[in-house]
């Protein structure tokens, strides 16, 4: 490599470490371009202080933002998938589960486990777009039916926060099999009288939205959370017509009647906790205001 390779590599690599600096200090607000510091987003439950939209959070915020600090017990957290069909594209399947949990510290898109908000304990299955786009695999099924069966067991409710792209293509049938699996287990719930309330954050779209997503006593979602089965492009491309103003936005869906509630991330925990109390008959009711 001569000296002029040398040199604009090493401007390359400048160019980048500046902008790796700046992106962990400051950030620009999709909606509104407002340009803030990092810190005024993050303290502020990672949302924009001018316009309220909502930034995407990671699996362990969510967690940090809705459970009771240290409540949180994590269940079967070493299940890891398998390749049953040797699957290869750009790469193989076996390479992209390596790659992404060296990225995320976990082998899937799910975290599952126990935990209390406002001091009522339920069953949580969050899931990490950050794990290939949160999308839906055998493990991921096998993870949400024992959160399933755990909240049978010791009566509690369950919450699912949902952010997938959909199924996993590189399981194939096995990963749509997750779809009837989980929707067959929630019907457990259903005959024990207990709560399953299903939180939809952006985005959602996909096998997710088409099982067990859109399966809640309650649905919910977070304000303008994108929210469908096939994204917008494809939609327009296969009606061959303008799609309406807003359309899988969480109010869209809302106004249409097909989520129950729209509610501020700040308000969240508290509203979770309301509804859990009101809908699971096991919880004795003052015990747990005494806290």
């Amino acid at each position: 490599m001569g000296f002029a390779d040398f040199l604009k590599n090493l401007k390359k690599d400048e160019s980048k470490s500046t902008q790796k600096d700046a992106s962990s200090h400051w950030i620009k607000c999709p909606k509104c371009s407002a340009l803030m510091y990092y810190k005024e987003v993050f303290s502020q439950s990672h949302i924009c202080p001018k316009c309220n939209y909502h930034f995407r959070i990671s699996a362990n915020d969510r967690i940090a933002l809705l459970c009771d600090e240290g409540s949180f017990i994590e269940y079967d957290k070493t299940l890891k998938p398998i390749d049953p069909l040797n699957f290869v594209d750009k790469e193989s399947y076996k390479q992209r589960i390596k790659k992404y949990e060296a990225k995320t510290g976990r082998p899937s898109s799910v975290i599952c486990g126990e935990a209390t908000i406002n001091h009522i304990p339920l069953q949580i299955a969050v899931f990490d777009f950050a794990f290939m786009g949160g999308s839906l695999g055998s493990v991921e099924g096998e993870k949400i039916v024992r959160s399933i069966n755990r909240a049978l067991t010791k009566k509690q409710a369950l919450l699912i926060v949902s952010t997938s792209g959909g199924a996993r293509m590189q399981e194939s049938t096995y990963s749509l099999m997750q779809m009837a699996k989980t929707s067959a287990a929630l019907s457990k719930l259903t005959e024990a009288k207990l709560p399953f309330i299903s939180l939809l954050t952006d985005p959602t779209f996909g096998g997710v939205s088409a099982s067990f997503a859109f399966l809640g006593d309650l649905i919910i979602a977070e304000p303008g959370a994108m929210i469908g089965f096939a994204g917008a492009r494809v939609i327009k491309q296969t009606i061959g017509a303008d799609l309406p103003e807003g359309f899988q936005t969480a109010e869209f869906l809302l106004e249409h009647g097909l989520i129950d509630m729209v509610v501020h991330r700040k308000e969240l925990k508290k509203t979770l906790s309301d509804l859990i109390l009101m809908l699971n008959p096991h919880y004795e009711m003052q015990p747990i205001l005494d806290h």
